[in-house]
């Protein structure tokens, strides 16, 4: 059960960056989302995802491979997409 609880919290993290990098995709435009936020959450990201599969954590694992690729898709809009004037 504690496993189950674990996934679903995982699952609800994880997926706390789907609308930010819906709206950036949506509008092209990620001008007010900081490039030093971004970065710290894939630094973070990254050294949860290497806790999770070093204490073999199926949720920490998940929500960290999810946080970490949607991290990453908004640091690609940041790096790409123009800035509005």
């Amino acid at each position: 059960m504690n496993e189950i609880i674990g996934y679903i919290g995982a699952f609800l993290s994880a997926i706390t960056f789907m609308p930010q990098v819906w709206q950036a995709y949506k509008t092209k435009s990620v001008g007010d989302l900081s490039i030093y936020m971004i970065l710290i959450v894939v630094l973070s990201t990254i050294i949860w995802l290497y806790y999770g599969i070093s204490t073999h954590s199926g949720p920490v694992i998940a929500a960290n491979t999810i946080v970490l690729a949607l991290s990453l898709v908004l640091l690609y809009f940041k790096l790409t997409f123009k800035k509005s004037s």
